[in-house]
């Protein structure tokens, strides 16, 4: 009698915890105007005076979608004195950031 081969049990590398955290993070970052905000924050921390002007929108709009980036923790701030500073929360967004932004960028010119 021939012995059938077993395949080996994949199991996923990371928890559920972790890939529903990281789904979260790819949420608020995936929206257009959310994702041009961490473009612009890539190049360096700004107010909010600065994102709206950067960003042609409204103040109230602006703080609404910081509030939701810093929940999920993509930007951090930091305060000088009256004026608020936003900047990407880590080395970790940067790298996300910049990597999606490649990508879609070579997957539209191969396109083209």
């Amino acid at each position: 009698m021939m012995k059938r081969s077993r395949k080996p049990t994949v199991r996923p590398a990371m928890s559920d915890r972790t890939i529903e955290r990281a789904a979260r993070l790819l949420a608020a970052a995936g929206d257009p105007a959310r994702l041009r905000m961490l473009e612009i924050l890539a190049a360096g921390e700004r107010d909010v005076g600065g994102l709206a002007d950067a960003l042609d929108a409204q103040l109230s709009t602006i703080s609404q979608r910081l509030r939701l980036l810093r929940t999920e923790g993509l930007v951090a701030a930091r305060r000088d004195g009256k004026h608020v500073y936003y900047a990407l929360a880590d080395h970790h967004v940067r790298a996300l950031i910049h990597t999606v932004l490649a990508h879609a960028d070579h997957e539209a010119s191969a396109v083209a």
